[in-house]
C-alpha cells in the first residue's frame, strides 16, 4: 500500500538527541555568556511573558510633634516589569555524504559550536543592541551613554587611576547611582594599560593570576576579557556594572528538530539549500529567553536618572 504522509517526527530522532542534551545546553550556555554568567537568573517562565513587581515609591517616616501630636501617614507603589521571552534559533546544514564520511561524531562537534555561537549573539543583543528584540530594555552600552556614564581613556590626562576609581570615575559613576560595582568586561588592550597603574602605596590596582577562579581582577572586582568578539572594538574598552540588577528568564523550550525535506531560503525568498534534492540533512535548534533591568526606586536618585552601568571609551566622548 502506497504512504505518502509519512514524516520523520520529534519522536523518531529523540534518541539523536535526548533531552538530557537540551538540559546540558541550558546549563552550558550561560557560560558561553558574559551577560549570562553575571546577571541574575530568575525562575524558568512558565509562559511567553513574565511581570517583576517593583517598588517604585518608598514609605517615609514623621517626627511626632509632642505629646499628642498627629501621626502622619506614608505608602509604597509598585509596577509590573514585563520580561518576554524571545527566540534565538540557528540551523546546521550538512550534506550526507559528509555524515557517512566523518571520522568523528558530528554532532559532538556542532554542539559546542552552537552554544559558542547562543552565547555570543544573547551577549552582543544585550550590550549593543545587535538584533535586539524589542521588548528587551536598551543596550547597556546605548543606556549609559545617554545616562552620561561614559568617561574616555584619555580624561585626566590619561590618568588610568584617576579615570576608573577616583570620584567622577567609571566606578563612582555607577556607586553615586547607588550601585556597587560588581563585575567589568574589558577589551583585551586594557591588560597592557593596566599593569603599570599603582595606587598611592604602590600596589598594582589589576591582578592577574591564573590559579585563582578569578584570574583577573581591578581593585578586587572580579574582570574578564572576552574572547567572543564583544570587545573587539577599539573604541569600547570597558564596562563596568552592577551585573546582578540585570535579570534573565529562560523559557523552558529549547527544542531540536531534525529536517530532511525542507528547503533553507534568504530573506528575499531564494533558496539557498533544498535538503532533499542535494541529499543534505540539517538540525535547528531553538532557545527562548527574556532579559530585563528593574530599577526600584531609591533614597540616593530619581529612577529616571539611575543605571547600574558605566562604560569607557578611546573616542573623546567622556561626559566628564
Amino acid at each position: 500500500m502506497a504512504k505518502y504522509d509519512e514524516i520523520i517526527t520529534r519522536t523518531n530522532v529523540s534518541s539523536l538527541i535526548p533531552v538530557e542534551t537540551s538540559n546540558e545546553i541550558i546549563r552550558e550556555v550561560p557560560q558561553n555568556s558574559f551577560v549570562m554568567r553575571y546577571a541574575t537568573k530568575l525562575r524558568n517562565m512558565a509562559a511567553k511573558e513574565s511581570v517583576l513587581q517593583v517598588n517604585t515609591a518608598l514609605p517615609y517616616a514623621y517626627f511626632v510633634n509632642g505629646d499628642t501630636g498627629l501621626k502622619q501617614t506614608t505608602s509604597m507603589e509598585w509596577e509590573g516589569v514585563k520580561v518576554t521571552a524571545e527566540e534565538i534559533a540557528a540551523i546546521v546544514p550538512i550534506s550526507e555524504s559528509v555524515l557517512d564520511d566523518a571520522a568523528v561524531p558530528i554532532w559532538d562537534q556542532v554542539r559546542p559550536a552552537l552554544i559558542t555561537a547562543i552565547g555570543k549573539v544573547i551577549d552582543e543583543a544585550v550590550i549593543y543592541g545587535i538584533g535586539k528584540p524589542a521588548s528587551w530594555p536598551a543596550a547597556i552600552w546605548d543606556e549609559a551613554v545617554a545616562k552620561g556614564h561614559t568617561v574616555d581613556i584619555s580624561a585626566n590626562g590619561g590618568d588610568l587611576y584617576a579615570t576608573l576609581l577616583e570620584a567622577g570615575g567609571l566606578y563612582s559613576m555607577v556607586e553615586e547611582d547607588g550601585y556597587a560595582v560588581n563585575g567589568l568586561i574589558s577589551h583585551l588592550s586594557m591588560r597592557a594599560k593596566l599593569r603599570g597603574v599603582r595606587t598611592e602605596l604602590g600596589q598594582p590596582i589589576f591582578i592577574e593570576d591564573m590559579r585563582s577562579a578569578v584570574n583577573y581582577s581591578l581593585l578586587g572586582v572580579p574582570m574578564e576579557f572576552p574572547d567572543n568578539g564583544i570587545m573587539s572594538d577599539p573604541t569600547k574598552l570597558m564596562i563596568a556594572g552592577a551585573w546582578s540588577k540585570l535579570v534573565y528568564s529562560i523559557r523552558q523550550d529549547i527544542t531540536w528538530k531534525f529536517l530532511d525535506q525542507s528547503v533553507i531560503s534568504d530573506a528575499d525568498g531564494k533558496i539557498i539549500f533544498n535538503l532533499a534534492q542535494q541529499d543534505m540533512v540539517a538540525l535547528r535548534v531553538t532557545m527562548r529567553l527574556g532579559f530585563a533591568v528593574p530599577n526600584p526606586v531609591s533614597y540616593i536618585k530619581p529612577r529616571e536618572k539611575r543605571y547600574p552601568f558605566a562604560v569607557l571609551t578611546a573616542n573623546g566622548t567622556s561626559s566628564k
